[in-house]
């Protein structure tokens, strides 16, 4: 009795492996349905994807049912109200992790989203493997996605007849597809992604499978998304940021390498920064482990300027460790990645000045740019890789447009940096091909020369006729400030066309500057122009008839170092006035009269030799080193405009740079200050004088 019972459920299990009966699931749009059936050929796999779905149930179920999703269109953001489908799942002991949500099984109508589903699987296979084979989908790959398909449309057509697990390739492949079309088709064909119907569709799957796929493929289908031009605020995105979020721990070093790309594109919002806070914490704690450079890179490059020092110095000594293996790209990009973070590292960027002077032919006009930019966000003078740039574009001039010689010059131009040479072929180039100018670039050509104070012996009068030309062709069409920037420029340069000066000086002009726009800017600007009129050999003798707002005076320096080697060096302080203030705000920080072979000195205090005729003034100007181009005595533009109007006023003057005093020796600096002081007969003379006593 008992060998027959055994053969009758031995019989009934093989049976009920053999024909499946009709059986009621729920469907829901978050889960895959379970079964009570356990298999033979059990798959571990399944196990970690039930606990899996038991966190995601409470939370999320019911998220996306009857919620707005904003989205771009053609007139702006556009709002669709999704709603949830009912979705074929299946047992998940008959379909492994990566299923297609699609099913070739019919679904019958609900009356209601929340109400339960019923449906009936009918199989017609014994063999459980076969069956498991025919009904597991397989996944789209992108790239060969991206190559059937020609257009962002087609792959959504791709998607709408059969969707497979996971959503983010078709992202991906849109992406892909995107990077190969140029702007204006890439431009439409956004606007046609957007108003396809099965983009709201793709949304939707991608929002229900972020918390079961794989971490690389969600964070690299969000940055397709983000590449796309999804808006930020949408609820797919939100979402995304927050799966994220929770899933941050699972990211591999390229996981977080894509990730850090992502979130510099982003705008600032709430979980945004949560995201870059994690991020923060997450790189503190890996920083050492990190095995490539560009990754490297790229996560200091995210973590921001208010990233906390200390995690910004540990990035510096990785990278330190890291340089015997970086690339010339590497040592490129560091100068970009060191001003995102706001972090001047100067030996980071010493060494890599080194490399890119060494492979400096052949780099693109991009980074070029953006290597001195980043220079000059960090406040980093590095005159030796600033002649290289500037030497290896005077040596291929040639291939160089005129805009990106400018643009190179502008930026020269904010370090206080003169290529001589490349300014000089620049010259030439505009005076053999005046027609290249608008009035644009015209004025900020003439912004770089007077502030450079840059002049050619032969081509200098031509140069600056051919600018004023250029000007007086669009005369009427300047605005106003354009104007007067380009009128300063010329003073500066001790130039002044007629007919730019009196298009400025008309009173409705001088009116609208004393009105709008940097109005204290302005004022300055039309003193130095006023100034030029009276001091400077110009064929215009007409001053500027409306009166002008009085400038503030200049701060006094106390230059008390300068102060004691003077009184050495005259004798004592009767025989030097200090902090004069001249006529037009111009100030000079000490005074000192002499006779005028400037060997014999004269006090102050002596009235009758103040009105002898016989007498000639000094002017002893302190000069910063901002007044001089870098590394070099040339002074700039306002420095030489006033050497120039103290010399028209009678002084001969003496510059004395303040680091040099400094640096010196009393004894050398009382030296120093004679030798500026006293004509070179008188020095010769007193030489003797001493030498004839001994």
């Amino acid at each position: 009795m008992n060998i027959k019972a055994g053969c009758f459920f031995w019989n009934f299990r093989q049976f009920s492996t053999l024909v499946l009966t009709s059986r009621t699931v729920r469907l829901d749009p978050l889960r895959f349905c379970r079964s009570k059936i356990v298999y033979p050929n059990w798959n571990p796999r399944n196990l970690l994807l039930n606990d899996l779905d038991n966190g995601m149930q409470s939370s999320v179920r019911y998220l996306f049912q009857d919620v707005l999703l904003s989205k771009s269109g053609d007139d702006g953001l556009q709002t669709k109200r999704l709603s949830t489908v009912p979705v074929l799942t299946v047992d998940r002991s008959l379909c492994p992790r990566r299923l297609s949500f699609d099913s070739k099984y019919s679904v019958s109508d609900a009356t209601s989203d929340n109400e339960l589903k019923k449906i009936n699987f009918h199989h017609e296979v014994s063999n459980e493997d076969l069956l498991t084979k025919e009904t597991k989908p397989t996944p789209v790959n992108y790239r060969k996605l991206a190559q059937v398909c020609n257009s962002l449309s087609d792959v959504l057509d791709t998607f709408s007849k059969a969707p497979t697990f996971p959503s983010s390739n078709y992202f991906s492949a849109m992406w892909t597809i995107a990077k190969r079309m140029s702007v204006d088709q890439e431009r439409f064909e956004k606007q046609l992604m957007f108003n396809h119907p099965a983009f709201s569709q793709l949304c939707e799957h991608m929002m229900r499978e972020a918390k079961i796929m794989r971490c690389d493929d969600l964070l690299f289908s969000f940055h397709a998304m983000v590449k796309l031009g999804i808006p930020q605020n949408t609820l797919l995105m939100q979402t995304l940021l927050r799966v994220i979020q929770g899933r941050i721990n699972e990211c591999d070093e390229k996981c977080l390498s894509v990730l850090s790309t992502v979130l510099e594109a982003m705008e600032p919002c709430k979980n945004v920064d949560v995201l870059r806070a994690g991020l923060r914490i997450l790189v503190d704690q890996q920083v050492w482990k990190i095995e490539h450079v560009f990754t490297l890179q790229t996560m200091m490059k995210c973590i921001g300027k208010d990233a906390p020092v200390a995690l910004k110095r540990k990035l510096e000594m990785k990278a330190l460790k890291e340089l015997g293996r970086f690339s010339i790209l590497n040592s490129q990009r560091m100068f970009e990645v060191l001003a995102a973070m706001n972090h001047r590292s100067i030996i980071l960027l010493n060494e890599c000045s080194k490399m890119v002077m060494d492979n400096i032919h052949g780099c693109p006009f991009k980074i070029l740019v953006s290597i001195l930019q980043s220079c000059k966000d960090l406040r980093y003078r590095n005159v030796d890789l600033f002649k290289g740039i500037a030497d290896y574009v005077a040596t291929t001039f040639d291939i160089w447009k005129l805009k990106q010689v400018l643009f190179l010059l502008i930026l020269f131009e904010n370090f206080g940096f003169r290529p001589i040479e490349l300014m000089d072929l620049f010259m030439k180039k505009v005076v053999n091909e005046p027609k290249s100018l608008n009035m644009k670039s015209v004025v900020s050509i003439l912004h770089v020369y007077s502030s450079l104070n840059h002049f050619h012996q032969c081509q200098n009068k031509e140069f600056l006729d051919v600018m004023a030309s250029a000007l007086t062709s669009c005369l009427h069409q300047i605005p106003s400030e354009n104007l007067l920037n380009a009128v300063c420029s010329f003073c500066l340069m001790n130039h002044f066309p007629l007919a730019l000066v009196n298009q400025l000086l008309q009173k409705d002009i001088i009116s609208e500057l004393l009105m709008s726009g940097d109005v204290e800017r302005n004022v300055y600007k039309l003193h130095i122009l006023d100034t030029c009129l009276k001091f400077d050999d110009t064929p215009y003798h007409k001053s500027i008839d409306l009166s002008l707002p009085q400038q503030p005076s200049a701060p006094l320096n106390p230059n008390t170092r300068v102060e004691e080697v003077l009184s050495s060096v005259l004798g004592g302080e009767g025989y030097f006035s200090k902090n004069v203030q001249l006529p037009h705000n111009y100030h000079i920080d000490f005074e000192i009269r002499m006779d005028t072979n400037r060997s014999q000195l004269f006090p102050f205090s002596d009235t009758d030799v103040v009105s002898s005729a016989d007498i000639q003034r000094v002017a002893v100007l302190c000069v910063p080193g901002s007044a001089y181009c870098l590394d070099s005595v040339h002074p700039r533009g306002f420095l030489a405009m006033k050497i120039r109007h103290l010399t028209v006023m009678g002084f001969h003057v003496i510059l004395v740079n303040n680091w040099a005093i400094e640096k010196l020796e009393m004894e050398d600096a009382v030296t120093f200050l004679k030798t500026k002081i006293y004509s070179t007969e008188a020095l010769l003379t007193a030489d003797v004088n001493v030498q004839g006593t001994c």
